[in-house]
């Protein structure tokens, strides 16, 4: 089964590429400005695709407002993406903010606050 995992790899990347493009060019929503796509996620049989983004905000109130922005996005960019992609069904896409930026950073202030007491 090597070809499928390939087959939904090679998806994702490419709607990675298409929604940033997407974001860009064509959503006109101040709320969605300035988001970076980090990552796809498409189930094995390409029905559905969770899209992961991240903001440089640490506020609530902003990640809130981004999230609505992307929910009411959603029509246009699956729409963007059946024009642009060569599959036979468009698969259902859903947005979630990525956590892993988040942790990155509380890291980085674990470390700086160790680096501090050591001095």
């Amino acid at each position: 089964m090597p070809n499928k995992q390939y087959r939904v790899d090679r998806l994702a990347q490419q709607i990675q590429r298409e929604v940033d493009d997407i974001l860009l060019k064509r959503v006109r929503d101040p709320r969605v400005q300035g988001i970076t796509i980090t990552g796809v996620d498409v189930t094995g049989d390409l029905q559905q695709a969770t899209i992961y983004y991240s903001i440089l905000s640490d506020k609530a109130s902003v990640a809130e407002k981004t999230q609505a922005g992307l929910e009411k996005a959603t029509g246009l960019i699956r729409s963007e993406l059946g024009a642009r992609l060569n599959i036979f069904k468009t698969p259902e896409i859903s947005f979630k903010r990525d956590p892993s930026v988040a942790y990155g950073s509380r890291i980085d202030q674990l470390i700086n606050k160790l680096h501090q007491q050591d001095k």
